[in-house]
């Protein structure tokens, strides 16, 4: 399975997610996981060199590949169970290819207004390469998302935005918790660092209805608040 975590603009929060699901499918799921590190600033790489010097934390594996990389995925994936790939926040050679061949893509953004400008932009990358992954399942996921009960709305908000182009948002979401930077600086994951945590819970639901959207209904906005103040 190519799980692909990218999108245009950065600050997103990419690298966090890819790194705990890569995390949660090591630990939890008792995979063999490669992490694939398309981003020039080697943010996962230097999580994964932190992680690499806790000898209690389970080692995973990490690798950097840049521009046409369709041809070295497909190679990966015959050797591992999971790639999981941190793509910059750029239109680049590398999110295209990765798209071209992954199962599930997820696209993280803020509940910002320029973040949710660039929902145009991937809608025409995600038509362009469902030409030939026709069964790729993609979704925007909302992160950073602010805490208080008075800006839900502009969660709900971004949600819409997506929905506006015909392309799915998960329910889930993260909330802007120091926690994931925390973790991070440490090469864990918030999973390790706090099992039974709100952060933790987050980056589950999230996995969960990436991997199984499909045997999920769709909610109206009263259901989606209610789930969102269950998170908080």
């Amino acid at each position: 399975m190519i799980i692909l975590v990218g999108g245009e603009k950065g600050g997103s929060g990419k690298s966090c997610l890819a790194q705990n699901i890569a995390v949660y499918l090591r630990t939890e799921e008792e995979g063999n996981v490669l992490m694939v590190d398309c981003d020039p600033q080697r943010t996962t790489s230097d999580w994964v060199q932190e992680r690499c010097s806790n000898p209690q934390l389970p080692h995973i594996n990490c690798i950097q590949l840049y521009g046409k990389i369709r041809n070295e995925l497909l190679s990966l994936r015959e050797r591992y169970d999971y790639l999981v790939i941190d793509c910059g926040g750029q239109d680049n050679l590398a999110l295209r290819s990765s798209m071209a061949v992954a199962d599930h893509v997820l696209v993280p953004l803020r509940p910002k207004r320029r973040d949710l400008k660039t929902v145009e932009h991937m809608e025409d990358i995600v038509s362009t390469c469902q030409m030939v992954n026709p069964n790729m399942n993609m979704a925007f996921v909302i992160t950073q998302c602010p805490s208080l009960p008075s800006l839900a709305p502009r969660i709900l908000e971004a949600k819409e935005v997506c929905r506006s182009y015909g392309l799915p948002v998960l329910d889930a979401v993260t909330y802007s918790r120091n926690m994931y930077d925390d973790s991070e600086e440490s090469g864990m994951s918030v999973m390790e660092s706090e099992p039974d945590g709100k952060c933790a819970t987050e980056i589950r639901q999230i996995i969960h209805e990436l991997l199984y959207r499909g045997q999920r209904g769709n909610h109206e906005p009263a259901e989606l608040e209610a789930k969102i103040a269950l998170v908080q």
